[in-house]
């Protein structure tokens, strides 16, 4: 197994308890996520209710399906989803914890630090380097689209 680890850094124009919301309403990245610089097409949550700890999701990406769950769930400042891609014999080839930590600058601001944990099982550590490349960019502009969300409703 090979791990990738590195942490992006951002500022919303928006209450902490806004930008959690947006963040773990999983279905609402469908209205918020870029189609363009991205690999996300959709996500559906797949577990009833409201989300929280153990909510269950499948995101729909350019690589396949990839469900997933919800592993930190503490408002307003700490969210963390856990998303896996399956080979064909139902074993792990890749996973990942993308998470969030907010922190309130004032009522109006919250800075945001996205870190993200990728592991890369069996043959597929041969592919690091474009998986490193590839949750960079994915990481970056999800950070770029909700500071972007904000800017639109404001």
């Amino acid at each position: 197994m090979t791990v990738i680890e590195f942490e992006l850094h951002g500022v919303v124009d928006a209450p902490i308890d806004a930008v959690f919301a947006r963040l773990a309403h999983v279905e609402g990245y469908n209205d918020w996520m870029p189609r363009k610089g991205s690999i996300f097409r959709t996500t559906e949550q797949t577990s009833p209710g409201e989300p929280q700890l153990g909510t269950t999701y499948v995101d729909r990406t350019a690589a396949g399906a990839a469900p997933g769950e919800i592993v930190a769930f503490e408002p307003p400042t700490r969210l963390v989803y856990h998303w896996w891609q399956l080979a064909r014999d139902g074993r792990i080839t890749a996973e990942g914890w993308p998470g969030y930590e907010l922190e309130a600058a004032s009522d109006r601001i919250t800075l945001v630090r996205h870190g993200a944990r990728v592991e890369v099982h069996g043959i597929r550590r041969l592919m690091t380097p474009a998986y490193r490349w590839l949750a960079k960019r994915e990481r970056a502009a999800t950070l770029e689209a909700l500071q972007a969300a904000f800017r639109r409703a404001g």
